[in-house]
């Protein structure tokens, strides 16, 4: 669905968000299980398309460009790896005129867009301590109650 590279920038972004000050590309890593150099490039694309903020020096690091609650998954998943839509015939074969499978793979693709668009990183993080999207660690079971 998305790419790998794209997870592990919501996995950094869910991360700071849940943070209270800036916090290095070491820290995220290690809070994040993504490998510091690939999560350094990462973080740097991050950068540049003004998601993430990157503060040298003694307390420097990482921290949001925005709040969480107005920052969406979409707009994470933009700036690394766009969801692939379907506008014209991939083979030119058709045109605009979509044959059934391309439209079916582009309306699929416009409803995890809408998702997506729609899922703030605050709303992923309105989880009980331990149910952070993270995914680092298994969660023991919750008890069944009767």
């Amino acid at each position: 669905m998305i790419s790998q590279t794209a997870e592990y920038a919501l996995r950094a972004i869910v991360y700071l968000a849940d943070q209270d000050s800036a916090r290095t590309t070491a820290q995220i890593a290690e809070g994040t299980q993504i490998p510091s150099g690939y999560l350094a490039k990462i973080l740097q694309n991050l950068g540049r398309t003004k998601l993430v903020n990157a503060q040298r020096g003694l307390n420097g690091g990482f921290t949001l460009a925005r709040s969480a609650t107005e920052l969406t998954v979409l707009e994470v998943v933009k700036a690394i790896d766009p969801i692939r839509r379907f506008h014209e015939c991939p083979l030119g074969l058709h045109g605009i005129n979509l044959c059934p499978l391309h439209r079916k793979l582009d309306d699929a693709a416009r409803s995890i867009e809408d998702a997506f668009g729609e899922t703030t990183i605050s709303n992923l993080l309105d989880a009980p301590r331990n149910r952070k999207p993270l995914c680092r660690f298994p969660v023991a079971a919750e008890p069944v109650t009767s």
